[in-house]
Order: structure tokens, then sequence, then C-alpha cells
């Protein structure tokens, strides 16, 4: 009998060993008290980078505490693509950005690390450093560096914490070299979070699409478009008096295909602006006449980011131009521009071979935005 006890003690002993290592797998390490953290042998002589920006497009803010160069950038772009900022490292900010989708991933909502889905469809990072009016679909964030730090700790999406994530960097054999490139630490312990929130949105800043058929045709003016291109052009714009106006272009103008402003583009019927099941740029605001609203993503690369809507509840393009063709449900905030467009069948395809000549393949296939650990 005694015998017998023993060996419950025993096994009692092991499986509490077991759970308290598993347990303390989970906490945040300590930051290490190494010999070896003196990163001052290391040089540091950041190069710039100019991005060159297309002349029709809006001028590239960079904040001062943050310019771009080329070290920042390849660690921005290391970081981008590395599966440790995950809790299981199993995924990265680009798992839901991938460029052969416009650098969106293809998906209604996406599966974070946890196998639950996030709330809304992720957004295209083509332009990403264009948006000057705030970032998600809400608007929550007002700068690419505030925007990355999210993600991170969101429990539907990468469920790390930073101070872990910060900690994997230092014992990393080579992130320690590239921020003291990048920013001069003069210790391993001195990488923070918001160190790497910059070099995020560094890498960010130079995802510039503007080499579409589009861009060829009706701003540099390379090459003539089809018959059906130039319907489509002159019905989104409402440039030709003798064809009718789709309204487009109030949402999506300028060279960056939006205007980052936040509309209701009444795709719910609801009976108040307090119900919708997504309140939208109405949660950040407090403002009941946001409720409903989202921003108007840009349309370059649309063609490689379905399905559409913050939801994602529009698999084509098709489905989407006959919502706009329809007018929508009206609401208290509904856009002024929604209305029954009445367009025929041309019409509509003429709009969505439009919409076609605004893939940028140079820009998906760019080598220097593509995962720099494969």
């Amino acid at each position: 009998m005694r015998f017998q006890c023993s060996n419950v003690w025993f096994y009692a002993f092991v499986v509490a060993l077991i759970i308290f290592l598993l347990g303390s797998c989970r906490r945040d390490d300590p930051t290490p008290d190494c010999t070896d953290c003196d990163l001052t042998g290391i040089p540091f002589s950041p190069t710039p980078r100019t991005v060159q920006v297309p002349v029709d497009f809006p001028k590239l803010e960079i904040p001062s505490d943050n310019p771009l160069t080329e070290e920042g950038i390849a660690l921005g772009r290391r970081l981008f693509y590395d599966n440790r900022l995950s809790a299981d490292s199993s995924m990265s900010c680009a798992s839901c950005h991938l460029p052969e989708f416009g650098f969106t991933d293809g998906n209604a909502f996406s599966l974070g690390v946890d196998g639950l889905f996030g709330k809304r469809s992720s957004m295209s990072l083509a332009n990403i450093g264009f948006a000057f009016h705030g970032l998600f679909w809400d608007g929550r964030a007002a700068a690419l560096e505030d925007q990355a730090l999210l993600p991170v700790e969101d429990p539907l999406e990468l469920h790390e914490d930073w101070a872990r994530v910060v900690n994997k960097l230092i014992r990393s054999s080579e992130y320690p070299t590239w921020f003291r490139q990048a920013f001069g630490i003069n210790d391993k312990r001195e990488i923070t979070r918001e160190l790497a929130v910059k070099a995020i949105a560094q890498f960010e800043r130079t995802l510039i699409s503007a080499n579409s058929r589009y861009d060829a045709l009706f701003i540099r003016f390379e090459d003539f478009p089809t018959e059906e291109e130039q319907l489509g052009y002159d019905l989104f714009f409402d440039f030709e008096p003798a064809v009718p106006d789709a309204e487009c272009g109030h949402c999506h103008g300028s060279a960056l295909l939006t205007t980052n402003n936040y509309f209701n583009n009444a795709i719910d019927s609801v009976g108040s602006l307090t119900e919708f099941s997504d309140l939208g740029r109405g949660k950040v605001t407090g403002n009941y006449l946001d409720n409903g609203r989202f921003r108007a993503p840009t349309l370059r690369n649309i063609a490689l980011t379905a399905p559409y809507m913050h939801d994602g509840r529009f698999q084509t393009l098709e489905e989407v131009i006959e919502h706009y063709n329809s007018g929508g449900h009206v609401t208290e905030n509904y856009d002024a521009n929604m209305h029954p467009l009445g367009l025929n069948q041309k019409q509509k395809q003429a709009l969505i071979a439009l919409l076609h000549t605004m893939t940028d393949t140079s820009f998906v296939q760019n080598p220097s935005f593509q995962d720099p650990w494969k």
C-alpha cells in the first residue's frame, strides 16, 4: 500500500511539473542579462532611400522620426514576413497580405493563429503609405507605425505579446545586427516594439503600385484603350455627357483610385443607424452619423482582391457592379451618390473591363516585395 501511494505521489509530481513548464513557456521571458549584448562593433551607416512617387500621386509623407533607409526597409520586410511575430510561429503579417492577392489574402475573413476568424476582410496594402485619413476599415490607426502594433496582440490575428516578440528578436542570431544597422542601437536589449513597427512601416511605404494598364492608357497615354475600356472610363468618371454617370469617381477618384474617406455605400438594410452589425467608423468616432461607414479601398489591383466589401459579401466584380447599379438600401447617412444607375449589360461589362486594366503585374511580382525568407 505504501508502494502504491508513492507511485501516486510521483505521478502527481510529474504531471504538476509538466503543467508548470508548459505554463512558463507562455510567460514573458526575462530580458537577457548577457555579456554579448554590445553591438557597437557593428558599423552603423544607414543608406537613405528616396522612393520614386509618380507625378500624379500626392506627396508621400515620411515621419521625421522614421526616415526611409535601405537598412530599415530591409529589416521591415523581414519582420513583415516573419512567423515569429505570432504566438505559435505559424503566421506573419504577410499571412493576411499576400502579394499575389494584391496584398490581401483572398478570404472574406482571415483565420488567426487560434483558428478564429477575424471580423473583417483584410485590406490591400497597395499605396498604403498614402492613406492619410486613418488605417483599417474604420480608421482607428492614425499612421502605419500605429497600425503595425495592433495585429500582433489581436487575439483574432497573431495573438502574441510584444514583450515576447521583442525577446525572440533579441535572442535571434541575426536581428540584433539588423536593428543596429537600421537604427543604430548600441545594445541588443535596446530592441523595442516601437523600432520593430517603424521598420515595418518603412517597408510598407515602399509598396507603390502605379504601373498598370490603366496608368499606361489614361495617365501616361502610352497606348489606346479598347472601345469597351474607354466606355468604362467615361462611365467611371462621368467625363462624357453622352453616357450615364456610374458615380464611381466620387469615392475612388484621384490617381490612387480612392479618396481614403469613409462612406456608407448602402450595402445593409437597417431600420436605424444603431442596427448595423458592424458600426464601422462610428465605433471609432462615437458619431452616430458615422455608423455603417467604412474606408473606401483602392481599386488598384481590384481584380486580385476578391471577395469584396469589409465583410467579403460579394464574391465577384459582377456582384459589386450589380449592387451599385441597384442603388442599394436607403439609410439616414447613406452616400448621396447612391441611387439606381440604370446601367445596361454593355455598360456594366465596360466598367468591369476598366477595373481589370487596374491590375499592376509588376507590383505584385516585384522581387523587392516578396518573402525574403524563401
